[in-house]
């Protein structure tokens, strides 16, 4: 489809080109000539271009055709510059855009194109030199690639997170096949499914004698074809070693494939057949940058040696670089411990004082991208941490004796203290309510509190923030709060769904001071060019009010004594919460490390106890 778009596009080219061309001259001329053997050219009408020249016929036809493949071109763009006519001579000068195919560099010349009159008709003198000025008898174009490794993602370290794989790459030796290169290409398109246009255009505009990949295979699919491939002669199979296979965290860090059919025409990019891809996950993400774009140049050839004779033009290439994240190994291996003996779990790690994500570790049906960074999930009482930024800002003390019934009604919606014993409470002070996730205790605080003192305090701590990041995920949504049941279900989490992620954040704007946006990779700076649609800009920091950390350190520090999430002496902080379906979360931190835990049938605060203790003895 690409080639075709481009096909397209040249034709839409040529008629604006061929006004252009007829009405550069008012008077009998040589534009004729011009216009005829440039028009002919241009549409691959070989026969209306070789009639304008006085060389032979079945030579000029196959060198416009041979051109064509030789460079590998998906269309010639033509511009006439000037016109000279002296008696019976003249000479044209043209402007030359060449389309080298598959997102390659387009290659931009002047050429001349001389002219004699011949039995009176204006004919181009025929040389090689009409198709390029350097270009002499004897020589042939060529485009020489030189494709860049793929670069491994790696933490932040610097230490890759892949391990290396074997791949096998299909290809030949072009000046080893003689006559039989349509054959070969036949049989391997065959077999593979590739075009074998493709195939064959790669072969002949490559230099002879140097090795030209064709396909590429993962380890499996080579076992299974290889017996093909070896029956097919001038076809040569060469090991390789790729870091492609993907380390924990793995669907954060994503797969690498070879390039397929499939992947072929729908990727842009500088991608040939043979070339990896990145498939999910920051590989995808990165694809761009890891693989960089392939060194070009176009080169003319002896005909009789193969030996290159003259570069008529280089292009470097981007380079291709390393993505550096912000995983830590030791912390990612204590999440990875962690989950192991949970049904279905998620947790993130962040550094508090910084916002990087050094761990994203899931077990059972949730996935480290879908679920830990991009999952929608009822807040349930763990946004009681955000709730109680707006409540003591509004002079709601952590000392403030709190009925918890069994049941309660606010503004007309009904909570029930699922797994609370019901009666006289009336000792227990917000802080011990917050700390053992009293919801019908939180849910009667709605009438101190105004919505819109809610929503700031939600929006302080990320909640719907557009931040940065190369892979998805999801900062939460917060509802339109017009009555008390609204702000009470708020306050309790019912009507607030956020992500593994969002609420690390919290937990680190806590522990820290200050809210910051989540960041994963610190290297490349900018976002990758391939990459969907990502915010320009990160949101700024947000201090938290010191008063609320006053209060809610202390209440964060009750949330998590006593409960399996206090490893060894090392104080934890946190907070345990119920959120429907089974499900619980921890959210709280030890040191630097902040986290957020979801569980479902298993209690995400031993998750959190496993994870401390795992930082405290590494294995």
């Amino acid at each position: 489809m690409r080639r075709l778009r481009r096909t397209l596009s040249a034709t839409v080219t040529l008629a604006v080109a061929c006004t252009m061309l007829t009405g550069c001259f008012e008077e009998p001329s040589p534009h004729d000539a011009v216009r005829d053997f440039l028009v002919g050219w241009q549409t691959e009408d070989y026969d209306l271009a070789a009639g304008r020249t006085d060389g032979d016929q079945v030579t000029v036809r196959k060198a416009l055709s041979d051109a064509k493949l030789e460079l590998d071109a998906a269309s010639f763009r033509f511009k006439i510059k000037s016109m000279t006519v002296n008696g019976d001579e003249s000479t044209a000068a043209f402007h030359a855009e060449v389309d080298l195919g598959e997102n390659n560099p387009l290659w931009q010349y002047d050429g001349k194109l001389p002219l004699h009159l011949v039995d009176g008709a204006w004919k181009v003198r025929w040389s090689p030199s009409v198709l390029h000025p350097e270009l002499k008898e004897g020589q042939r174009f060529a485009v020489d690639i030189d494709p860049k490794p793929r670069q491994p993602v790696v933490d932040r370290t610097g230490e890759s997170l892949q391990t290396n794989t074997v791949v096998y790459s299909a290809g030949v030796y072009p000046a080893n096949l003689g006559d039989q290169a349509e054959e070969v290409v036949a049989r391997l398109s065959e077999i593979t499914g590739y075009a074998q246009d493709r195939l064959l255009s790669r072969i002949r505009s490559s230099p002879p004698d140097k090795f030209v990949p064709l396909v590429t295979f993962g380890r499996t699919r080579y076992q299974s074809m290889k017996s093909k491939l070896d029956a097919i002669s001038g076809i040569e199979t060469k090991p390789q070693e790729q870091p492609v296979n993907p380390d924990a965290p793995r669907q954060i860090v994503g797969t690498v494939s070879t390039l397929t059919p499939e992947y072929e025409q729908k990727l842009g990019g500088p991608q040939r057949a043979g070339d990896s891809v990145g498939k999910s996950g920051l590989q995808q993400a990165y694809q761009s940058y890891l693989t960089g774009s392939t060194q070009t140049r176009v080169i003319t050839l002896d005909l009789k040696t193969g030996k290159e004779v003259t570069q008529l033009k280089e292009w470097p290439g981007r380079q291709n670089v390393s993505v550096k994240t912000t995983i830590d190994r030791g912390i990612q291996a204590a999440a990875e411990q962690a989950v192991a003996d949970s049904e279905t779990s998620a947790l993130v790690a962040v550094d508090s004082k910084t916002g990087e994500i050094r761990a994203v570790a899931t077990k059972g049906s949730m996935h480290q991208e879908k679920d830990a960074l991009a999952g929608k999930y009822p807040a349930g009482t763990a946004f009681s941490v955000v709730a109680a930024d707006a409540l003591v800002k509004n002079r709601v003390s952590p000392k403030q004796r709190l009925d918890c019934p069994q049941e309660r009604t606010v503004g007309g919606a009904k909570f029930v203290a699922a797994g609370q014993a019901a009666g006289s409470t009336s000792s227990a002070t917000f802080q011990e309510n917050f700390a053992k996730g009293c919801v019908t205790a939180l849910a009667s605080l709605a009438r101190r509190v105004k919505a819109e003192d809610l929503e700031k305090s939600a929006e302080a701590f990320g909640v719907g923030q557009s931040w940065r990041l190369p892979l998805k995920s999801f900062s939460g949504s917060f509802p339109e709060l017009s009555s008390d049941a609204d702000k009470a279900k708020a306050i309790a989490g019912q009507n607030v769904e956020v992500s593994p992620l969002g609420m690390a954040l919290v937990a680190a704007a806590v522990s820290s001071g200050t809210w910051r946006p989540p960041v994963l990779v610190t290297d490349p700076k900018s976002p990758d060019p391939a990459a969907e649609t990502v915010p320009s800009a990160q949101p700024a920091p947000v201090p938290v009010d010191p008063r609320v950390l006053t209060a809610l350190r202390p209440m964060m520090r009750a949330g998590a004594f006593g409960t399996p999430a206090q490893a060894g002496k090392a104080k934890v902080y946190g907070v345990t919460a119920t959120a429907g379906d089974q499900m619980t979360w921890f959210v709280g931190w030890q040191g630097d490390v902040a986290i957020a835990v979801l569980s479902k049938n298993y209690n995400a605060s031993a998750v959190a106890g496993g994870f401390f203790a795992g930082l405290q003895n590494p294995s």
